[in-house]
């Protein structure tokens, strides 16, 4: 039975009241004071998890499913609640996309050889127990993403993460924890501390029982994980740019592209940041935005008015911007619009700061070049070597060919929205760490297993 608004926002209002600034929340499991004891709890449970069958682990991922799914308007208005950001409808669907496509052991397998000297198995095991950090964007979501397919390689986590989504995230493990019991597993299969901060981040980092560690974030903390001297996999920063050719269909681009940049406020690192469109189409394509798609053009007064309230004196984004809806920002250039309008648009140079720079917000700047080659050396120079995640609309193969090979990136949409990329709408399985910068990719249950290498000389083989 589906929960009302009413219900939802009394639930959350009281779980947000029982967790107190300071964090402390009594009675959760997988929630800790102190950072060492949460590493020693999970050096425990992972003991425990690494002796069950793939079954026992699947179990508990399925029960984890399930209260994913029932606690999806939950979590979705506890994230806007403690953020500010993103949109709660947008963050159900997150939740329940978790819930159903992100792999769990039926990513694991087995590699045999077999012949006249025997049989070898190359297997997926363990690491251990990884560190994670986890982003304020995707706070739960990031969270069950990564339980899943870390539990399924045989794994537990301790989780560092952001301070300014720390209850939403004890809630997540509080809910994880839970599940594994139900199924009759252990305890603090996922645990965090109370209070995060960067002290409790370096001594999950530095700790000689974690050997791998997993980044969610900006290029700051994929930056730290990087350079800890352990194993680590950084899903950092992207720009991804759309490049829309003359031979594709322009009402459906527009509609795409303000689709995917406008889901969860533009909170999805994977969203359209920019379009670069040639010059043929593109008066086109801004006209269809507009017109159909719920897009407010804005002048170069708002334009000078937006990068003084969205970027600090600094260069630096204004966090009290990120994830905001357009009317929210509108509002703040003392623009006021109804809740129809969904992304401010405007055409500008690349070199644009609401354009260069990963804004993380509905504001889309078109570009406009005189040729399809023009166009792919524009949106190289957007992506900004990140190699994360590029779009295209085109109908012409060898234009997709080579789009896709100039940009190089871990995530290519072609002639869709870009939350395509993560099975909505698309096909493939679904993923909230991708790692460009040290090449995983999509992460799965296999990015969190070592090879291990096992052989029977001169026996078992019989043909």
């Amino acid at each position: 039975m589906s929960v009302d608004e009413r219900m939802v926002h009394d639930i959350v209002q009281k779980v947000m009241a029982n967790m107190q600034i300071s964090g402390s929340v009594s009675g959760m499991h997988g929630v800790f004071k102190d950072m060492n004891d949460a590493i020693n709890a999970s050096i425990e449970a992972q003991k425990k998890v690494c002796t069950m069958t793939l079954d026992q682990r699947e179990q508990i991922i399925s029960l984890i499913r399930k209260k994913t799914h029932e606690n999806a308007e939950i979590l979705a208005n506890m994230g806007v609640n403690e953020t500010g950001m993103g949109n709660v409808g947008d963050k159900i669907l997150k939740h329940h996309l978790t819930a159903d496509k992100v792999p769990g052991t039926e990513d694991i397998s087995t590699i045999a050889w077999s012949g006249d000297r025997g049989l070898t198995l190359v297997e997926m095991g363990p690491f251990g127990v990884i560190g994670a950090i986890t982003p304020a964007t995707n706070p739960s979501e990031t969270v069950i993403c990564n339980c899943i397919g870390m539990l399924a390689g045989g794994n537990t986590v301790v989780f560092n993460p952001h301070p300014n989504a720390k209850k939403t995230t004890i809630y997540t493990i509080n809910m994880i924890n839970e599940a594994s019991i139900e199924a009759g597993g252990p305890d603090n299969i996922a645990v965090t501390v109370e209070a995060p901060t960067l002290d409790t981040s370096a001594i999950m980092m530095k700790h000689p029982s974690i050997h791998l560690l997993v980044a969610t974030g900006g290029p700051g903390v994929v930056t730290a994980v990087l350079s800890s001297g352990k194993r680590a996999i950084g899903a950092g920063a992207g720009n991804p740019p759309v490049l829309v050719d003359e031979t594709a269909d322009i009402r459906k681009a527009a509609q795409d592209i303000v689709n995917g940049c406008t889901f969860d406020n533009n909170l999805p690192c994977i969203a359209e940041k920019e379009i670069v469109a040639v010059d043929s189409v593109a008066d086109e394509l801004m006209n269809y935005m507009i017109s159909e798609n719920g897009c407010y053009l804005a002048s170069k007064e708002i334009q000078d008015k937006l990068v003084q309230t969205v970027f600090t004196p600094k260069g630096a984004l204004n966090r009290k911007c990120v994830g905001r809806s357009a009317q929210t920002l509108l509002a703040m250039v003392g623009v006021n619009v109804g809740p129809e309008i969904r992304c401010i648009v405007f055409e500008g140079q690349k070199e644009h700061p609401l354009i260069a720079e990963e804004l993380m917000m509905p504001i889309l700047g078109m570009v406009r070049v005189k040729s399809f080659e023009e166009g792919v050396e524009t949106a190289v120079w957007l992506e900004h070597g990140n190699r994360h995640s590029a779009h295209i609309h085109s109908k012409n193969v060898d234009h997709i060919t080579t789009y896709a090979r100039a940009l190089d990136t871990a995530i290519l949409v072609k002639n869709g929205p870009s939350y395509a990329a993560l099975g909505f709408g698309g096909e493939g399985y679904c993923t909230f760490t991708i790692a460009s910068r040290t090449g995983e990719g999509l992460t799965a249950a296999h990015s969190f297993t070592k090879s291990r290498r096992c052989t029977m000389s001169d026996s078992l083989c019989i043909r």
